[in-house]
């Protein structure tokens, strides 16, 4: 007898248990949520999100009761701890467009107005450092992240600190900006998005430390797909890239948009194989099965099957 640790939802079951919850986001604001060959219509909204951010808020609003009863019995206030959410994937899989919207829909719920929004992007090394310790094509592996920077920037957070900044990464300079940074002042939800985000000690086996991200999270979800999916996603949108932000000649990668069609292809496949698929099968899917949820997309993008841990 096989035993599954998740509750299995088609597109349709998944559907109705988005109940009554109202849609708040217009076309106009849709598409302006949405990456690079991406295409999230308004049904996959309602049929995906709406739902998600339904049970989402019952998870929220019952850890807000659960606080109120331990003010209660202490005869205090404690400080106000976010509550995290963790979304996790392969690179272009969607993750920054699903996050986004995800964020768009739960801060419209009156419980919890205020959502920020986190990409562990920020906690990468300076490519200085990382060309000085040769992982610059180790970019996105565990070995290039700021662990340790990472992991107390979510401690502060559910240690209700009142002020808390993190790194920005810009993908145009493909650099941590130096003179940027993203503040954090309490808000009731942080949605925290990134490659590492679901993993731990099994990708750092080097690291002193023994706390993780995973460690602090209240809820996770994967984003998932078929590797030759996601294989074929990304380079459609290194060629649509070429087409548009490469073009502009301070772009890190404005030599890329000076290649043939079929050049860009070629370099695309190569990146995708010798780094981000490897990373993949290495240390992301690795953690797929952590995720309290998983959200498993077709081959036109949108979300067939849902899986929720029991």
């Amino acid at each position: 007898m096989n035993y599954s640790p998740y509750q299995v939802f088609d597109r349709e079951y998944w559907a109705e248990l988005r109940e009554s919850v109202p849609l708040t986001l217009s076309a106009l604001e849709l598409k302006q949520l949405q990456g690079i060959n991406e295409r999230v219509s308004i049904e996959e909204v309602c049929d995906i999100y709406l739902p998600l951010s339904r049970l989402l808020n019952l998870y929220v609003t019952n850890r807000i009761q659960r606080r109120l009863v331990r003010d209660q019995f202490l005869g205090r206030k404690v400080a106000k701890v976010p509550y995290i959410i963790s979304l996790a994937g392969s690179v272009a899989v969607g993750k920054s467009t699903t996050a986004r919207i995800l964020q768009a829909l739960l801060q419209c719920w009156s419980e919890h107005p205020k959502v920020a929004l986190i990409t562990t992007d920020g906690f990468l090394y300076p490519n200085a450092h990382l060309k000085e310790h040769g992982l610059m094509k180790r970019k996105g592996f565990p070995e290039s992240y700021d662990i340790n920077a990472l992991v107390k920037f979510v401690a502060d957070i559910k240690s209700g600190h009142g002020r808390v900044t993190a790194p920005v990464y810009s993908h145009f300079s493909y650099d941590i900006e130096t003179d940027q940074e993203m503040v954090v002042e309490q808000p009731d939800i942080v949605i925290l998005e990134g490659l590492n985000v679901l993993q731990s000690g099994l990708e750092y086996p080097n690291d002193p430390h023994r706390v993780f991200v995973s460690d602090f999270v209240d809820f996770s979800i994967y984003v998932d797909a078929e590797t030759a999916n996601l294989e074929n996603w990304y380079v459609q949108r290194f060629l649509q890239l070429r087409e548009s932000a490469f073009t502009d000649s301070s772009s890190y990668f404005h030599h890329y948009a000076k290649l043939g069609e079929g050049e860009a292809k070629d370099v695309a496949l190569n990146i995708w194989r010798t780094i981000n698929g490897k990373n993949l099968v290495e240390n992301i899917l690795p953690t797929r099965e952590r995720a309290n949820l998983i959200l498993t997309k077709g081959q036109n993008h949108q979300v067939h099957q849902v899986k929720l841990r029991k």
